[in-house]
C-alpha cells in the first residue's frame, strides 16, 4: 500500500516538474519575442507618429481641370496655417557602391590651403572679358588692391589638375552645361564664362539677353554654358531673375517640373541652393492645394523638403540618362570681422588676405544645412559629385566686392559715410574665388 502511494506521488511530482519545465520555456519564448519587439520598434510612440505622417509624391503632373497656376511675384496664399508634417515620399537609390564622389580617392582636394601665386594666377583678365558682371567686376568699380586674385588653391599631399582650356573643351564639345540656382552659381556660371571665351573667335561665339535661362553658344565645339535662374530649386514666387525681392517666400516643395523642362536637356548639371533658405519661414504650397492656403515652415527644414523633391528628379531622370550631376555647397559669407579677429566690429570690407586658420568655421555656414545636404546625396548612387567649395571659401574673407561693385539701389549718405554699412559680404570678386570652383569641377570632369 505504501509502495503505492509513493508511485502515485512520484507521478505528480513528474507531472508538477514537466509543467514548471513548460512555464519557464513560455516565459523565455515571450521575452525574446518582446526584446524583439522592442528592437524593431524601440519607441512605439514614435512609430504611431510615422504612421500618421502624410506623405506626398513628387513631381506628379497634376491633370485635374484645377490644376495649380504657376506661381510669380503677384502669387499669393489664400490664407496661412500651420505645418502638416508632410513629407516627400522618396526613399533613395539603392546604393551601386560604397564609394561617393566628393573628392579623390586618393587625396581629398577640398582639404588644403590658399597659396599666393602672381605667376599662374588669375587666369583671365576682369577687363577682356565682355561678359563680366558689374556686380562682380571689383577692379572695375574701384578696387586697387588686386591681391585677391592671385590666390591658389593647395590640397594637402597633392595637386588639383591644372586648368586647361583646350581639355575643357573638349569635354563640352557637342553638350550643353548648365549651371542652376541663385546669383552666387550665377557668379560660377560667369567665371566659367570668361575663363573659356577667351579662345573662341568673336563672330562664333555669342550671348543670350539676360533671362531666367541665359546661354552663351561656342560654335565650333556645338556648346553652350547656360545659366537657370532657380534659387529654391522648385517652382516659387522668386523666379523671376530680376524682380524677386518679395515679402513673402512662396514655394511649391513636391515640384521642379517648372524648372526640370529646361535643365533636364542640359549633359552636365552643375546645382546649388543655400542662401534664399537663411531669410526666415517660408510658406509652402503644395501642387495638390485647391484652396490656395499654405503652410509655414521653417526654411531649414523647407530645403530638407525641396532636396528630396530634387533628389527625387535626378534619380528617376538624370542617372538613368547617365547625366553628370554636381552639387556645389554652400558658399560661406563674412559679416562679422569679430569671428576672425577678435574685439573687431567690421565685416568683410578693407580685408586684403585669407584667414590662415585652418579650422576657422564662421556663422556665415551652417553645419545642419550641410547635413541635410549630405543626408540627401548620399541617398542617391554615386553619379552624383558634391563639390564641397565651403571650407576653402570660409577662408577667403578678402573675397568679396564689399563696396567695389555696381549697387542697384542709389546709396544713402549716411551709407556712404560708413562703407562697411553697405558692403557685399556675400558674392565674390572675379577673377577669385568661384575660378577655384570651376578649377575643381574641371578636375571631376
Amino acid at each position: 500500500m505504501m509502495q503505492q502511494r509513493w508511485n502515485r506521488r512520484k507521478t505528480h511530482l513528474h507531472l508538477l516538474a514537466l509543467l514548471f519545465v513548460f512555464f519557464i520555456v513560455l516565459t523565455i519564448l515571450h521575452n525574446e519575442h518582446s526584446i524583439q519587439q522592442i528592437h524593431e520598434n524601440p519607441d512605439p510612440e514614435t512609430h504611431r507618429q510615422d504612421a500618421s505622417l502624410s506623405f506626398v509624391k513628387p513631381n506628379v503632373l497634376i491633370s485635374r481641370n484645377g490644376a495649380p497656376e504657376i506661381l510669380d511675384r503677384f502669387s499669393k496664399c489664400n490664407g496661412t496655417r500651420e505645418y502638416s508634417g508632410r513629407k516627400i515620399s522618396w526613399s533613395g537609390r539603392k546604393k551601386e557602391s560604397s564609394r561617393r564622389k566628393v573628392g579623390s580617392e586618393r587625396c581629398d582636394v577640398f582639404s588644403g590651403k590658399w597659396v599666393f601665386d602672381n605667376t599662374s594666377y588669375p587666369l583671365y583678365n576682369e577687363s577682356k572679358c565682355p561678359y563680366m558682371s558689374d556686380q562682380l567686376a571689383c577692379h572695375k568699380h574701384g578696387r586697387t588692391d588686386l591681391r585677391y586674385q592671385y590666390w591658389r588653391w593647395q590640397p594637402h599631399g597633392c595637386n588639383l589638375k591644372r586648368w586647361n582650356i583646350a581639355e575643357m573643351w573638349e569635354k563640352l564639345r557637342g553638350k550643353r552645361l548648365m549651371f542652376v540656382g541663385d546669383s552666387l552659381n550665377r557668379g560660377q556660371w560667369i567665371s566659367m564664362v570668361c575663363l573659356l571665351q577667351s579662345v573662341i573667335p568673336a563672330d562664333k561665339k555669342s550671348m543670350s539677353p539676360n533671362a531666367p535661362l541665359t546661354i552663351f553658344r561656342a560654335e565650333e565645339y556645338n556648346a553652350t554654358i547656360e545659366f537657370l535662374w532657380a534659387p529654391l530649386l522648385v517652382e516659387s514666387n522668386s523666379d523671376d531673375p530680376v524682380n524677386h525681392r518679395l515679402d513673402e517666400r512662396i514655394i511649391r516643395p513636391d515640384s521642379v517640373l517648372k524648372h526640370s523642362s529646361e535643365w533636364e536637356h542640359a549633359d552636365i548639371l552643375v546645382f546649388n541652393t543655400y542662401l534664399w533658405w537663411r531669410q526666415g519661414p517660408v510658406k509652402l504650397l503644395w501642387s495638390a492645394e485647391e484652396n490656395g492656403a499654405c503652410e509655414e515652415l521653417d526654411g531649414r527644414e523647407a530645403m530638407e523638403l525641396v532636396m528630396t523633391t530634387w533628389a527625387d528628379w535626378v534619380a528617376s531622370r538624370a542617372i538613368p540618362l547617365k547625366k553628370r550631376v554636381f552639387f556645389v555647397t554652400m558658399s560661406p559669407t563674412h559679416l562679422w570681422s569679430r569671428e576672425w579677429e577678435l574685439g573687431s566690429e567690421g565685416n568683410c570690407y578693407n580685408e586684403k588676405t585669407p584667414i590662415e586658420l585652418e579650422s576657422y568655421w564662421g556663422s556665415g555656414s551652417d553645419q545642419p544645412t550641410m547635413r541635410i545636404v549630405k543626408k540627401v546625396v548620399d541617398n542617391l548612387s554615386s553619379e552624383v559629385t558634391i563639390l564641397n567649395i565651403t571650407q576653402l571659401s570660409e577662408y577667403r574673407k578678402d573675397g568679396h566686392p564689399s563696396i567695389y561693385r555696381k549697387f542697384w539701389e542709389e546709396l544713402s549718405p549716411q551709407q556712404l559715410s560708413n562703407p562697411a554699412s553697405y558692403s557685399d559680404c556675400i558674392h565674390w570678386c572675379l577673377p577669385g574665388v568661384p575660378d577655384v570652383w570651376n578649377e575643381l569641377l574641371f578636375h571631376f570632369l
